[in-house]
């Protein structure tokens, strides 16, 4: 699986990459209406001040709630620069399966055209409209959940930052999936898997620099969350991490600073899986456990109510 993902995506240390052609190659087909019990509807909501309005998806799941559904705030990954709501429909499918929860996936503004702090800007924004609108949406504004894979986990990262030191809104829970959460690239395991395992070093590089470009501001927290000198007051989290990724040691280090600071982390590793691995789920065993997992986790924090930010 790992060879046949490598062989389709271009390597940067062979050459210059095109965002856009790349952009274009990683588009998924649109879903098709299916069977799965998951209802979804795409709308436009307001993004930031001066800013687009942002394209979101909004799924349901058909089954009756006894009372207002957890709300989760989705944030597809690729670098800030592949992938949308397309690409990441089925995870999103399934989170809000598993979670009986209604989620909102966002599809931000994407690098090199628009540079940080363009998505996190976005990725708060969308935050904040659905939260506002969380009782019409049949949800608790209690449960509000931020989720995100790889770029996206940043995304989610830097939104429970921006929450709390903007006064708001509420988030209850933070789902990081194999998280990219320092600019600088310098855990163990950037070296240990470098390359071998689909998503490499080099790629990681060529997206922060796509994402920050020759003058972004690299230590920013909403940037760089792992670089964030502040993490009081932050909602509980959970870290899912690959074995196999060039930034898994980025990942367990910010869930050991998580904990320093206070907040309940829980940081989950998946022997021999590799970046991305969620992807796989029904195909690979490993990712099975883990979404099951993830969604364990997001129920039992959401459902216990614990509202911890803003």
């Amino acid at each position: 699986m790992v060879d046949a993902l490598s062989a389709d995506f271009p390597d940067p240390a062979r050459g210059p990459l095109d965002a856009a052609a790349l952009r274009r190659a990683s588009r998924a087909a649109p879903p098709k209406p299916g069977d799965d019990g998951v209802a979804s509807a795409d709308r436009t909501v307001p993004g930031p001040p001066g800013a687009p309005a942002l394209p979101v998806r909004i799924y349901r799941p058909d089954s009756p709630a006894a009372g207002p559904r957890p709300l989760i705030v989705f944030f597809h990954g690729g670098g800030w620069v592949l992938c949308d709501l397309d690409t990441h429909d089925g995870l999103c499918r399934q989170l809000a399966r598993r979670c009986g929860a209604v989620v909102v996936s966002v599809d931000y503004r994407r690098a090199p055209e628009d540079r940080f702090p363009a998505a996190a800007e976005d990725a708060y924004a969308a935050t904040a409209w659905a939260a506002a609108r969380a009782t019409e949406l049949g949800c608790d504004p209690a449960g509000v959940a931020v989720a995100g894979d790889s770029s996206g986990g940043n995304l989610a990262a830097a939104v429970t930052l921006m929450a709390r030191d903007r006064g708001g809104p509420p988030l209850a829970a933070q789902l990081l999936l194999y998280p990219a959460l320092d600019h600088r690239l310098a855990g163990r395991s950037t070296v240990d898997h470098a390359t071998g395992f689909f998503h490499t070093t080099a790629h990681m590089r060529w997206y922060w620099d796509q994402y920050l470009g020759p003058d972004g501001d690299r230590g920013h927290p909403y940037a760089s969350p792992g670089l964030a000198p502040d993490l009081t007051g932050l909602p509980p989290a959970l870290l899912v991490l690959p074995e196999c990724d060039p930034l898994r040691d980025e990942g367990w280090a910010y869930g050991e600073a998580l904990r320093a600071a206070g907040v309940p982390a829980r940081v989950a590793e998946y022997p021999g899986t590799f970046h991305g691995f969620l992807g796989a789920a029904g195909r690979l065993p490993a990712a099975d456990a883990a979404l099951a997992a993830a969604t364990n986790w997001l129920v039992g924090t959401l459902c216990d109510g614990g509202v911890t930010s803003g």
